[in-house]
């Protein structure tokens, strides 16, 4: 089971038919406080999520680089990975630091996402 968090509905929805093609179950959300909401209500329910994708800059919200830290205060073994289409952001570069698994770079193939996925769940 896998989150999305996005604020552009494009790349939400494209995201969520590569997951669902790779045969992931998936809910999207808009913006990091979404996102916190979201897998927390996961976490205390019966389903949690396995994985986050959260895209590192929101313009109208919390990021990515927030959600994370909040993201591993209510469970310190979630797994989320970065996404953005700024390459050159120092989060991306060093995506460890900031307490995420690993880095997309915006645009992706849906080869490189399932490659990336199962490397992120071996973890």
């Amino acid at each position: 089971r896998i989150l999305v968090m996005d604020d552009d509905p494009i790349v939400r929805e494209m995201a969520t038919a590569m997951l669902a093609g790779l045969g992931h179950r998936v809910t999207s959300t808009e913006d990091g406080e979404q996102a916190i909401t979201r897998y927390q209500d996961a976490l205390q329910g019966s389903d949690p999520f396995d994985l986050v994708i959260m895209d590192l800059n929101v313009p109208q919200g919390i990021g990515g680089k927030e959600a994370v830290q909040q993201l591993l205060a209510i469970d310190p073994a979630a797994k989320a990975i970065v996404s953005s289409g700024y390459s050159t952001d120092p989060v991306m570069s060093h995506y460890q630091e900031y307490g995420f698994c690993a880095a997309l770079a915006k645009p992706y193939q849906m080869a490189e996402l399932a490659a990336l996925i199962n490397k992120t769940m071996e973890m």
